[in-house]
């Protein structure tokens, strides 16, 4: 038994053992990734370790040749298994603790590099020739080298991407046809996740003998990538109307994925046959809702040209003119005529109304579709109309001094609003917005003074439902204004409370 002990417990058994524990230790506290690699090294440890012991067996029943090559082998695990750690702990946790970001490739090589030299140290301490080795080992590797040459090159393609930082994990990339975020770079070929949860593996050496780009870096400031939305308007229309309305369509619905900074653009790229072409430019928080999101946009934009009453000019090609007649344009007059009496039809406060003077009602309204979070009136806006929800909803929100937004009421089909400017001439005192796709009529206010003065009851109908919206403002300006000296107050106190302890040098 004193052999056996004799023959496990060397002299270098403690400098092992102390170093394997305080590495591991170190992994265990700090490294909140990688914990599968941890297990395997202490595993391979452990398969080291059990050889060590089988090694002092031997030596113990004068096995001596058999001991010796066994605990040289497991000395040579021994070293592995350290080298492995040691890696681990200088790479991923003492290195990002110092705020140093390395690629995954230079650690590999670090450590292949630790095999191979304890490896050669272990060799050399064994008794065996270095020199006819390497010069063995240089033939060998040129002949691999020729048979591999396309392994090769991915594999150096990857050691380069990684070294000079042209590609990250988590950048996105398109690459001809393909289009996606890369969510692993190997030795040998990049990953890249696609928007239809595809995962391509493309060799790199292909990436680096072609072109790709980066859409979105990670590491930039600027939002993931610019989308271009083309669309021709006639020669009639101003371009600086057309240029205003277009952003203003995109920036004041506030769409989720549509970047704040930089803000959307419009600009009039050329002067086509018979058009204007613009360009809608903004850029996309996340590449991967390209798609709903430039949906998102030309719905908006569409419902913002609608409303304006422009014609969307189309491309050069053959057209067959066909001249309508009078007939005809008074068929499609009656048939719009016909759809405004039956939006005023399913309006309460329209039901008493006579047919003639519902006619007259009907040729002042104006179509005004809004797309969903198109803001439909502002809060302070000079008031020109009269809304009439024919379908969809809208949410009515009074907006705070410091831009917060407050929900006053919600709008379903069939409501009316916007009626308190154009009765008393103040500028609008909420903002309305569309919660869903959301199809209106307006009435100016010429329209609206022909009703009113046929139809006095109305003013009065009218005027409750404006002193219940002025008197939940008023409340709701109010419950701000308490909220508002609560919280300077409490400032102002915890700002005193601070001055004190600093003049008193209190913690």
């Amino acid at each position: 038994m004193n052999e056996l002990i004799a023959a496990l417990w060397r002299d270098e058994t403690p400098y092992l053992l102390g170093a394997a524990i305080v590495l591991v230790a170190l992994l265990f506290r700090f490294l909140a990734t990688g914990r599968v690699t941890l297990k395997h090294s202490l595993l391979f440890f452990a398969v080291w370790l059990l050889l060590d012991v089988v090694a002092a067996i031997f030596a113990a029943r004068y096995e001596v040749t058999i001991a010796a090559a066994l605990h040289q082998a497991a000395l040579l695990g021994f070293g592995l298994v350290l080298i492995r750690l040691s890696g681990l702990v200088v790479f991923r946790v003492l290195l990002p603790a110092l705020k140093v970001q390395t690629p995954r490739i230079l650690e590999d090589i670090v450590v292949i590099g630790g095999y191979v030299l304890w490896a050669m140290v272990r060799l050399s301490y064994a008794g065996v020739e270095l020199s006819s080795l390497v010069a063995t080992s240089a033939v060998i590797t040129a002949v691999l080298a020729f048979a591999m040459q396309d392994t090769l090159g991915n594999i150096l393609g990857g050691l380069a991407l990684q070294l000079d930082n042209s590609l990250e994990i988590g950048d996105w990339v398109k690459l001809d046809d393909v289009s996606g975020r890369v969510v692993e770079i190997q030795w040998r070929f990049t990953a890249i996740l696609t928007r239809n949860g595809e995962k391509v593996v493309v060799p790199n050496g292909q990436l680096m003998k072609g072109k790709f780009s980066v859409i979105a870096d990670k590491d930039i400031g600027v939002a993931g990538w610019r989308r271009w939305i083309w669309f021709n308007i006639d020669y009639s229309v101003n371009p600086s109307l057309v240029i205003a309305a277009a952003e203003r369509a995109v920036a004041d619905a506030e769409i989720a994925n549509v970047a704040h900074d930089p803000k959307p653009s419009c600009v009039a790229m050329e002067f086509a046959p018979g058009s204007v072409r613009y360009a809608l430019r903004y850029w996309l928080v996340d590449p991967r809702d390209d798609d709903p999101t430039d949906s998102a946009v030309r719905t908006h934009l569409l419902a913002t040209i609608q409303r304006n009453g422009w014609r969307i000019a189309l491309p050069d090609q053959a057209v067959h003119l066909v001249q309508e007649g009078d007939a005809h344009r008074e068929a499609v007059w009656q048939r719009e005529l016909t759809r405004r009496l039956q939006a005023l039809s399913g309006i309460e406060l329209f039901s008493t109304l006579d047919e003639n003077e519902r006619h007259k009602m009907a040729e002042h309204l104006v179509h005004a579709p809004f797309a969903k979070g198109g803001i439909i009136t502002r809060q302070g806006a000079v008031a020109h109309w009269l809304y009439i929800i024919v379908s969809g909803e809208a949410d009515v929100f009074w907006e705070a001094p410091g831009g917060e937004r407050r929900l006053l009421a919600h709008l379903p089909k069939g409501s009316i609003f916007g009626e308190m400017g154009l009765m008393t001439g103040a500028p609008r005192a909420s903002t309305v917005v569309a919660s869903s796709d959301c199809e209106c009529y307006r009435l100016d206010k010429t329209g609206f003074e022909e009703i009113i003065r046929a139809r006095p009851e109305l003013a009065e109908s009218m005027s409750h439902t404006l002193a219940l919206r002025l008197q939940q403002i008023d409340e709701m300006k109010d419950e701000y204004r308490r909220e508002t000296s609560d919280s300077e107050k409490a400032a102002h106190r915890a700002a005193l409370v601070q001055r004190i302890r600093d003049f008193f040098g209190l913690k």
